[in-house]
């Protein structure tokens, strides 16, 4: 199975934020024991890492950032998809690059507490609980 993660997910982990960070963690887990194959697209890595340092400090979210790097794999976002995001005329610019890349990588989901921001996608975009209860059923067969 292989799964695009979006920047909300991952910034839950590193930004500790309560509400979502079980769920995001559990994920990670997941990736590290390779129940998946796991990407982030490269355009959003560069946001994490931006986001991350505002609240960490350069050197720990340079650290975080690689230590991702050893978990999911960075989707390259080439020039193509970003003109193919710019024709799409998403609201969410952002998102739609993610949406692009994921389909680029024939990903089966994307991981989003924002699914409906990918909702005219083609891609199924689930919830973090949404993804973990997939693994388990998968874990169960």
């Amino acid at each position: 199975m292989t799964v695009l993660i979006d920047t909300n997910v991952v910034l839950d982990i590193l930004l500790c934020r309560t509400e979502f960070i079980d769920n995001s963690r559990t994920i990670l887990e997941l990736a590290e024991e390779k129940q998946f194959i796991g990407y982030i697209s490269a355009s959003a890595v560069t946001d994490i890492f931006y986001l991350s340092q505002k609240e960490m400090g350069k050197q720990v979210a340079k650290d975080a950032v690689k230590h991702l790097m050893n978990i999911f794999y960075p989707a390259t976002v080439t020039d193509n998809n970003i003109y193919q995001a710019l024709d799409m005329e998403w609201v969410d610019f952002e998102d739609c690059v993610q949406f692009v890349v994921g389909a680029s990588l024939s990903v089966d989901y994307i991981v989003s507490r924002n699914a409906k921001d990918f909702s005219i996608g083609s891609i199924s975009t689930i919830s973090p609980e949404q993804f973990i209860q997939i693994i388990k059923d998968k874990n169960a067969e």
